[in-house]
């Protein structure tokens, strides 16, 4: 394994190779990266590790002044999962994800050297297009797996239907109607008081 390349960054915000003995700009930092180098950047009086920071630095200009990789889909699922419970998941995958990408990439770049001698042009564009596909769903795959997810109905949940509910609401109106149709009628407080029988005999009953 190779040992890391030490960068210190000193409080002009200037970074210097100490290992060239020169000073260096992001640019430099990721061809080294790209050669395969490990670096590690550090403040020249603190000694805190800096190599996130600048990390970050140099993905965030090549998104923006380069060839992105990542799209603005993918960019807001992963700013949604910042704080979620889920956060440390999100992590594990997408290094995971990456991991598998490299070693596939490397498994491809040696099949290619060893049929590079006679190889047709056809051929090659074959193996480039697969490993672009490739590249493309794992990004699609990572975006549908970090869609935000909607609250479904808990099961046997009813529907509402406000015409079922609208029902309720005019069932008063309707018991006078009802009453009729049974052939009660209504009470009358008008009408005349039913006239009081003598006994048979014609005498009127004693007090």
């Amino acid at each position: 394994m190779a040992s890391e390349r030490v960068i210190k960054k000193y409080a002009n915000r200037r970074l210097y190779d100490a290992a060239e003995s020169r000073h260096v700009t992001l640019d430099d930092l990721r061809k080294l990266i790209v050669q395969g180098e490990k670096i590690k950047v550090v403040d020249d009086k603190s000694g805190d590790d800096l190599t996130r920071s600048i990390l970050l630095q140099i993905i965030a200009d090549q998104e923006q002044f380069g060839q992105p990789i990542l799209s603005t889909a993918t960019l807001e699922s992963i700013i949604r999962f910042y704080g979620d419970a889920m956060q440390g998941f999100m992590g594990r995958y997408l290094e995971q994800s990456v991991a598998s990408f490299v070693s596939q990439q490397h498994a491809l770049q040696s099949q290619l050297s060893k049929m590079v001698s006679g190889t047709p042009l056809a051929t090659m564009a074959d193996l480039a297009q697969a490993n672009l596909a490739m590249w493309q769903q794992m990004q699609d795959s990572l975006v549908s797996a970090l869609k935000p997810r909607t609250a479904s109905p808990p099961p046997g949940a009813a529907p509402s239907d406000p015409a079922v509910h609208g029902t309720a609401s005019h069932a008063p109106h309707g018991s006078a109607s009802q009453g009729a149709a049974h052939g009660k009628a209504p009470a009358d407080d008008d009408a005349p008081a039913a006239s009081t029988r003598r006994p048979r005999g014609g005498k009127a009953p004693r007090g």
